[in-house]
């Protein structure tokens, strides 16, 4: 009898957003696989280095571009490193810059598509037309430019690398929040004008409380999905300012730079570009697929 009790009340358990949006998740194998995957990048480059403890910047030109060994399991580069210790160090840095331009992009995307959706008029004008002059900006170019011009103040401020890190940061961040504002205005757009809105405006909502309170957790969807892609964007952005030689100091080693000293021996220690460019495409593909499944996963006209 307890156990048709426990049944009928699993049965009668009230079904959540997130709780189906999870059991739709499941479903998509490669979103899956791809979360697996990342869990296991985060937690070999947060924790890998407490467990393999060779030093990242001892030089060693008798051991200079070694291949793979059971000393050095990824090989050594150019000036005799352990590339397996930079690889662990620089995955720190490239994910965290990764994640914090994500950061600087949804706040910003959010705020400005939040505000000129609930607002509309001049003000939405305003917003959208700057959104659309900085999406008809070539990105690359400017982002080298502002990168070339700012680097060098931005050292002499905070330091070598953390000056770099900032900067990279905050215009990487800002130079990828339109497409996020543009779905945060369309969702409020459709929110603003629903029955739970309208009723708590009635009862006196002040214009700050429909927003944060009432609109914005309901327009979560788009948002967490544009953040898990904001971030691939980021770690490729990032490797490629490296690999221009416009990212952090040759002695970060983040996967970009690696990629970047690895140019001169892609003949002789091919092994040199090989893991550090497969790590950045792992995650990148990983965070892609995560993305995906996520999207489909939160979108309630998914049947899958």
């Amino acid at each position: 009898m307890t156990s048709i009790n426990q049944s009928q009340s699993n049965l009668t358990k009230p079904r959540t957003l997130w709780g189906d949006a999870w059991r739709r998740f499941k479903r998509d194998k490669m979103a899956v696989l791809g979360i697996i995957v990342l869990l296991l990048i985060i937690i070999s480059v947060v924790f890998g280095p407490f467990i393999y403890t060779t030093p990242i910047d001892t030089i060693d030109f008798g051991n200079s571009t070694s291949p793979p060994s059971w000393e050095h399991p990824f090989g050594t580069n150019d000036l005799g490193q352990d590339q397996l210790a930079r690889m662990l160090a620089g995955g720190r840095i490239s994910l965290t810059v990764g994640v914090a331009a994500m950061i600087v992009a949804i706040f910003v995307g959010t705020l400005v598509g939040a505000i000129s959706g609930f607002y509309g008029g001049i003000i939405e004008s305003l917003l959208m037309r700057m959104t659309d002059l900085f999406i008809s900006l070539p990105q690359l170019p400017l982002l080298l430019l502002v990168i070339y011009l700012f680097r060098e103040p931005m050292k002499a401020i905070a330091g070598p690398e953390v000056g770099i890190f900032l900067l990279i940061v905050f215009v990487v961040g800002g130079l990828t929040w339109m497409s996020v504002a543009r779905l945060v205005r369309a969702s409020f757009l459709t929110t603003k004008e629903m029955d739970f809105v309208m009723a708590a405006k009635a009862i006196g909502a002040k214009s700050s409380r429909l927003i944060w309170v009432h609109i914005l957790p309901n327009v979560l969807s788009p948002i967490i999905v544009a953040a898990t892609l904001a971030v691939g964007n980021a770690i490729i952005t990032e490797s490629t300012l490296s690999f221009l030689g416009l990212g952090f100091p040759p002695d970060v080693p983040t996967w970009g730079r690696m990629l970047y000293d690895a140019q001169n021996y892609i003949e002789t220690a091919p092994y040199m570009a090989l893991f550090p460019g497969l790590a950045i495409f792992l995650t990148v593909l990983c965070i892609n697929y995560v993305g995906d499944g996520l999207r489909d996963a939160l979108d309630p006209q998914s049947k899958r």
